[in-house]
């Protein structure tokens, strides 16, 4: 009876810990750069709905004794706590680049796409994927609720604003433009500083959503959510790994399997 409860326990507990991987994912497709760019959130969902799906197995076979049952939720419960592994270690190298630089006279930073990982930088720089996140974006609010929180530009240099918003609402600071709205600006004489300079556009349906600076941006959101979310999946992986083993003691070695199928 009392392993029979500690079996049920570990499972129970295992079953629970889905949850927070679904709501992860759900939390990651709630913010707009990750609509627009839709990748991490759905396999989030699906390893999480997994999980307790296998947790359901595991409950099943330990609760009724079903030796068959328990072998197929360890191999499963093994493979699926591998892929979180995998997901997990990825998700930390191809984010642990771009950390942005701060122009001078700002409070808030800009960021380089060339200094994002190689497979993060392939995910926007297709010209058919690129477009479609470009609409995305365009259609947000993003760059309109910036047009409304600032009137003075020292109140808007002085503010930390989201990398969305420097780089796909403002053109970059070494360009030299003058300042009049957040998403209005007096083009200067030169714009052969950098390639962004030339793309900027003060049609609101425009503005810098063809620069490297607004891919480096989305990129520069994205990380610091993956970041975000990858912290709890770590958590949620250490747990389940330790809940994995203490099953499997309890199980084989915490008693005799009376009545076993």
């Amino acid at each position: 009876m009392a392993k029979d409860k500690t079996t049920g326990a570990i499972n129970g507990i295992a079953l629970l810990l889905s949850i927070p991987i679904i709501g992860t994912g759900i939390w990651l497709s709630g913010k707009q750069d990750n609509q627009c760019l839709n990748f991490l959130q759905g396999l989030v969902v699906t390893i999480g709905v997994l999980f307790f799906v296998v947790g359901l197995l595991g409950f099943i076979g330990a609760f009724w004794k079903v030796r068959c049952v328990v072998g197929l939720y360890l191999v499963f419960m093994f493979i699926l706590l591998l892929l979180l592994m995998v997901l997990v270690i990825s998700v930390f190298h191809v984010t642990h680049k771009g950390h942005g630089h701060t122009p001078p006279n700002r409070a808030y930073k800009e960021y380089n796409l060339y200094e994002f990982s190689p497979w993060l930088r392939h995910r926007v720089q297709s010209s058919p994927r690129w477009n479609h996140i470009r609409n995305c974006l365009i259609y947000s609010t993003t760059c309109s609720r910036l047009k409304q929180r600032f009137n003075l530009a020292q109140d808007f240099f002085n503010a930390q604003i989201s990398p969305l918003q420097t780089g796909c609402c403002t053109p970059p600071a070494e360009c030299g433009y003058a300042f009049v709205t957040p998403v209005y600006w007096v083009t200067p004489a030169n714009q052969d500083v950098d390639s962004d300079c030339s793309l900027w556009n003060n049609d609101q349906t425009q503005l810098c959503y063809n620069c490297n600076s607004c891919k480096a941006a989305l990129l520069a959101n994205l990380k610091k959510e993956w970041r975000v979310a990858n912290t709890v999946l770590l958590v949620i992986l250490l747990l389940l790994i330790l809940l994995y083993l203490a099953f499997i003691l309890a199980y084989f070695w915490g008693g005799p399997h009376p009545q076993e199928r």
